[in-house]
């Protein structure tokens, strides 16, 4: 079986294209299920911000790529196809059970930012992890998630407000979800507990 290095070459195996083991079903809900409340937290934040940008409502979106960090670091440290979904929809579901302004929205919110984001992986046939993905990872989610916003809660917005808002939750999600979670990622496998996976066994060989 091929593996990936950490400095990127190509991975092939059982990591990035088998099925999902036991390990990974569990790894993925775990991540799901910690982000979830996480973004129960982050949604009153996120609404107790409101006043102090009532002036420049758009700027708000420095925050958003919290919510979008599941779908990315779940597939860096799982590496399966569909570990994005899988892990986004979880913590939107945990999101919404625990309670949301948003109802249940927030879960097809959920799948589309996931899917998104498993677009990117997918183009990189499953085959790369490095920092490149991950922030083009990050990047796409945010942007899918811009486009729900804007055209669900913000389409009476001025143009140069939409375009703002767009791109600082571009900005945002790159910085926070793809960035966040590759670093994330490497520090979790320094500790030796993503042994069971690529992700892990590469800063081994570092």
């Amino acid at each position: 079986m091929t593996t990936t290095t950490s400095a990127g070459a190509p991975a092939t195996g059982q990591d990035a294209t088998g099925t999902w083991r036991t390990v990974d079903i569990v790894v993925a809900a775990a991540i799901g299920v910690a982000f979830g409340v996480v973004f129960w937290g982050w949604n009153s934040f996120w609404n107790v911000l409101e006043p102090a940008f009532a002036g420049y409502p758009p700027g708000r979106a420095v925050i958003y790529g919290m919510w979008l960090v599941p779908a990315v670091l779940g597939a860096l440290i799982v590496r399966k196809r569909g570990a994005a979904i899988f892990t986004e929809v979880v913590a939107s579901v945990v999101s919404a059970v625990l309670g949301t302004p948003w109802g249940l929205y927030v879960i097809a919110y959920g799948a589309v930012e996931g899917a998104a984001a498993e677009l990117v992986f997918a183009f990189a046939l499953y085959r790369s992890w490095r920092l490149p993905v991950a922030l083009g990872a990050g990047a796409t989610a945010g942007a899918a998630a811009a486009l729900l916003d804007l055209a669900f809660y913000y389409p009476d917005w001025a143009v140069d407000h939409q375009v703002v808002y767009g791109l600082l939750i571009v900005a945002s999600s790159t910085l926070l979800a793809g960035l966040g979670s590759w670093l994330l990622v490497r520090a979790l496998a320094r500790t030796g507990v993503l042994s069971p996976f690529g992700s892990g066994r590469d800063q081994a060989r570092v």
